[in-house]
């Protein structure tokens, strides 16, 4: 059974990945962007991805919600890098709230994508204090191992803990 969790996870995911990463997306733009140094082409990209997604999620329809986490943590990213820190905190607020109502099979995933981007934005800001900050509250809001790929949970010494297997 825990195997077949970490399959339908792991699908999720990909399909979450996949939709950022579709041709019409203004998400790979921003990375980019971000990736040549024009941040802020990268955060109008990535407020275009979130305009894309804000009306595909909410209670009572969570197909997107995980994408629309995802939009805002990227979002929240370039924010930060473009030194725009009350504009960043305030996107990843909005990405917890679409954390909160995506659907549970894929949350634990989405939470350590947005929680590790997030986290290594700070890092690489030069806020270091505030990127351990991130990654602690990713861990108790339950992210996944992607989160344990940043800069700070390597400087806090952190690795994931293992499940035992129940298979």
């Amino acid at each position: 059974m825990h195997a077949l969790r970490n399959v339908v996870a792991v699908v999720a995911c990909a399909s979450i990945l996949a939709a950022c990463a579709s041709n019409d997306s203004y998400q790979a733009a921003a990375l980019q962007a971000s990736d040549g140094g024009d941040q802020k082409a990268a955060v109008s990209l990535a407020k275009k991805e979130v305009e894309r997604f804000s009306d595909k999620c909410s209670s009572t329809n969570r197909l997107e919600c995980g994408t629309l986490a995802l939009a805002y943590g990227a979002l929240a990213s370039y924010q930060i890098l473009d030194r725009d820190r009350a504009g960043g905190e305030g996107s990843f607020i909005q990405a917890k709230g679409a954390l909160s109502v995506t659907d549970p099979a894929i949350r634990a995933s989405a939470t350590g994508m947005v929680y590790r981007d997030v986290s290594e934005a700070f890092w690489k800001a030069g806020d270091q204090e505030r990127a351990i900050a991130v990654f602690k509250e990713g861990r108790a809001a339950g992210g996944d191992e992607y989160l344990f790929m940043s800069s700070a949970a390597r400087a806090a010494g952190q690795q994931p803990t293992r499940k035992p297997s129940t298979d």
